[in-house]
């Protein structure tokens, strides 16, 4: 991560809340990298519903309205949105990753097809062929 070059970060559901929640837990190459304001922060629609279900089933505490704890998370950050078109489907069935999560692999798909570095701290992910990673460990 030199000087003057730019990241386009796609940041995965864990990264997405220790940003807005728990920035400790954040390595410092990435706080930098988040704090950079020359990179570019994306999100996939894919950590949304995995944060809602997250909240649903307690495994983390939004308060009691969910919906808007989330819609608040991603108002606050300055994200831009990588949707989930057919070749994000088609790619995520193609990507070579060691398990069989849905959610991962659709973000690894969506780093693909958009072209950018998957921020993770999920060494599942970090090995995957032809996906860009910035390891968040």
């Amino acid at each position: 991560m030199g000087g003057l070059e730019r990241l386009r970060l796609l940041l995965d559901t864990h990264i997405i809340l220790w940003s807005a929640a728990e920035p400790h837990n954040l390595k410092k190459k990435i706080k930098e990298a988040l704090e950079n304001n020359s990179n570019e922060l994306w999100f996939s629609p894919i950590s949304v519903w995995e944060i809602v279900i997250l909240a649903e089933k307690g495994r983390i505490t939004l308060g009691s309205d969910i919906e808007k704890a989330v819609r608040d998370i991603f108002h606050h950050m300055p994200f831009k949105e990588a949707t989930i078109n057919q070749e994000v489907a088609i790619q995520s069935r193609l990507v070579k990753l060691p398990h069989q999560d849905p959610a991962d692999r659709f973000l690894a798909a969506t780093a693909v097809v958009y072209d950018l570095t998957l921020v993770t701290a999920d060494t599942r992910i970090i090995s995957a062929d032809a996906v860009a990673v910035l390891p968040a460990v």
